[in-house]
């Protein structure tokens, strides 16, 4: 929901509206992280370095590849797409959380 806010409200083009909420959401998770991490420690847990780095391999991989097709694809069509994607995802939110809403 940050993407369109930014593209709509504040005039971004749509590339720098993507990058600005990656920002945004990696730094959201780095601070979580790191409560959690502190929380687990806290606890006698440990931190699953091979899965984090697994994790984290994969999404270097995505960013390269998405950054990749990104430059290819025209602006008004990655608005279709996520604009798509967005409205299929909130129906199957709704489809999913609807049955517990309607019983009382």
């Amino acid at each position: 929901l940050v993407v369109p806010a930014l593209v709509l409200l504040v005039g971004l083009p749509m590339r720098r509206a993507v990058g600005t909420s990656l920002v945004v959401v990696a730094l959201n998770s780095a601070v979580g992280f790191a409560k959690y991490a502190a929380v687990l420690g806290e606890a006698g847990g440990a931190v699953d370095w091979r899965l984090v780095g697994l994790f984290a391999a994969v999404g270097v991989g995505g960013a390269l590849v998405g950054g990749r097709l990104g430059e290819r694809v025209p602006q008004a069509a990655l608005r279709r797409v996520f604009s798509v994607f967005l409205v299929a995802m909130g129906a199957f939110i709704l489809w999913q959380e609807l049955p517990g809403v309607l019983r009382p």
